[in-house]
C-alpha cells in the first residue's frame, strides 16, 4: 500500500507485494542499459547488512545522463510494478543520484564521484549479482 498525492487529494494505492527485490533490480538494470548506463553492477547485501537487499551501482558520463538514467529507472519501476522511491537524493547536484526503494537502492555516479566513494570496495563482502549480458 502506498499513499499518493493526486489532484490535491491523498489517495491510497495498493501495490503487489509478491515482487522480489531481485526482479526490481533486474528491471532497473534494463532501464539503465536502455539509457546507456556504464559499468552497472548489483551487490547483494542481504547477508551483510540490514539496510537494503541490493545496491545497484551505475556510472553516467555527465550530469544530464545521470538525470536521464534516474528518470528512466523511476519511470520503468513505477510503470511495471507501481513502486516509487521512498526518497531521491542528489538531483540538484547530479554527480551522484540515489533512488531508495528500501529493498534496493540505485546509485548513479559521475566517474570521478564513483571512484571517490568506491562503494564496490566499501561493500566488498557483498556478493555480486549476475546480470544479463547486453549487446
Amino acid at each position: 500500500m502506498e499513499l499518493v498525492l493526486r489532484g490535491g487529494y491523498l489517495q491510497v494505492e495498493f501495490v503487489e507485494n509478491d515482487i522480489s527485490p531481485k526482479e526490481l533490480v533486474l528491471l532497473a538494470v534494463d532501464a539503465l542499459e536502455a539509457k546507456k548506463g556504464q559499468d552497472i553492477i548489483a551487490l547483494d547485501l542481504s547477508d551483510v547488512s540490514p539496510i537494503s537487499d541490493y545496491f545497484l551501482i551505475c556510472t553516467g558520463s555527465n550530469s544530464r545522463q545521470i538525470r536521464s538514467l534516474a528518470d528512466e529507472v523511476e519511470e520503468k519501476v513505477k510503470e511495471k510494478f507501481g513502486r516509487t522511491p521512498r526518497s531521491i537524493e542528489g538531483l540538484g547536484d547530479n554527480s551522484w543520484v540515489l533512488l531508495d526503494y528500501i529493498d534496493f537502492v540505485v546509485h548513479i555516479f559521475l566517474p570521478e564521484t564513483r571512484e571517490f566513494y568506491s562503494l564496490e570496495r566499501l561493500w566488498s563482502d557483498a556478493r555480486r549479482l549476475q546480470l544479463p549480458v547486453y549487446p
